[in-house]
């Protein structure tokens, strides 16, 4: 392990940044005020990247150092989505032909914009891993030459330009909040921005559902997890690289993780209120911020967005957790006696509150339940958690009974 950790130099990321400069975006970084009111908070803007992804700068370095004997075998690579769109790029741009192994559960959109670059794509059954495994396998049947997403110290130089970008953009930057899955990102920006600025804190962040790289800076052992459990496809890993956490033992201030219905919301604020769109691995660091995971008070802090290719089939669900979560849309269930103008008491009740009813549901079937009652399900449109509570304390006021 020690090894690795100096196998990445701060010659390396510069010379990264100079190999990408004619070919990826310098993202913009984007003053978020109404994001957090206890502190400055920045969005760096990596959701509007080349191929919507920060994946492009790792993919693309470790191809452009490829000899040309590595690219002849052709390439191969694993990846839920984003570092297979990076890789099948960079493969286009200098004309090698390049297989791509991902997840069958990947989003449709990530898989029909790798095969658009040009990449063979072989879905297989289950997670990354399962993806990963393939990917070697392939390898050693083919002699294909193998990019790693993560745990591959050229990839995570290309990520750490990121790094040079912000402190470019922030020289005074506090604190710097990433997404984490396999780490690269994380290791990549916590080397550099350590590196040059050691005062700055840099945070990690997992979804709840896969968070490998949490447990094993809390063991101090990389140790698979058995599941990867959630919608943000990009941070779903079972297992952390070693060179990786190899990095973030020694750079990361620390590593939090946030549930799916956090990231659904960060996802609906980033909308509603900065007009990005990101995936899920993309929202996770403004999910941790909105949710006071980490102290970050009077901390000048800066939220990598590091994707945004989301599936539109599963953003309205999304979006509907995030107002669920936010306050914004709520359910009401009552125990009626069934008779005529109950449903007026209601709505007049909701009504005079400012709720703005936008669905009915009557169901009189329940045999547990009297002969002439019905539960009644109201679906409303609300401002925030506090304006529910105000709605149903006036509707027990009026005698309604909420389920």
């Amino acid at each position: 392990m020690k090894g690795q950790k100096i196998m990445l130099t701060l010659d390396k990321v510069y010379h990264a940044a100079f190999a990408l400069k004619n070919t990826v975006r310098k993202t913009d970084l984007i003053y978020a005020p109404g994001l957090s009111g206890r502190h400055e908070v920045f969005l760096k803007t990596e959701n509007l990247q080349l191929t919507g992804s920060f994946k492009i700068r790792g993919a693309y370095y470790k191809v452009s150092k490829l000899s040309d004997e590595q690219r002849a075998k052709g390439i191969i690579a694993c990846s839920a989505g984003n570092h297979a769109q990076g890789v099948a790029l960079a493969c286009e741009k200098s004309q090698t032909p390049c297989l791509i192994c991902m997840p069958d559960g990947a989003p449709i959109s990530k898989v029909e914009a790798t095969k658009k670059y040009g990449a063979e794509v072989v879905l297989v059954k289950g997670a990354y891993d399962d993806a990963y495994e393939t990917a070697l396998a392939l390898q050693q049947e083919k002699g294909y030459t193998f990019i790693h997403p993560f745990d591959d110290i050229d990839v995570i130089a290309g990520q750490a330009t990121i790094g040079l970008e912000i402190l470019d953009q922030l020289a005074d930057v506090d604190a710097i909040v990433l997404p984490s899955g396999g780490g690269g990102l994380a290791a990549g920006v916590a080397y550099a921005i350590k590196n040059l600025k050691p005062d700055c804190k840099v945070y990690g962040v997992q979804a709840a559902g896969a968070p490998a790289m949490a447990e094993a800076m809390k063991n101090n052992a990389i140790k698979s997890v058995a599941h990867a459990d959630t919608f943000a496809d990009g941070i779903a890993v079972k297992c952390p690289g070693e060179k990786t956490y190899a990095l973030l033992q020694s750079h990361l201030d620390g590593i939090v993780t946030v549930t799916e219905d956090e990231i659904a919301a960060a996802i609906l604020m980033l909308m509603e209120k900065q007009k990005l769109v990101t995936e899920g691995a993309g929202a996770v660091a403004v999910a941790a911020v909105m949710f006071q995971k980490i102290d970050l008070k009077g901390k000048k802090t800066v939220c990598v967005l590091s994707g945004g290719n989301i599936d539109v089939n599963i953003l309205n669900r999304v979006i509907t957790r995030g107002l669920i979560m936010s306050g914004r849309k709520t359910t009401l269930t009552f125990a009626l006696v069934d008779k005529p103008g109950q449903l007026n008491g209601v709505s007049e009740v909701i009504s005079r509150c400012g709720g703005n009813v936008v669905a009915v549901h009557h169901d009189s079937s329940d045999p547990e339940m009297p002969i002439n009652s019905c539960l009644l399900r109201v679906m409303l449109e609300t401002r925030d958690a506090a304006h529910i509570e105000s709605i149903r304390t006036e509707l027990k006021k009026a005698g309604f009974d909420l389920v």
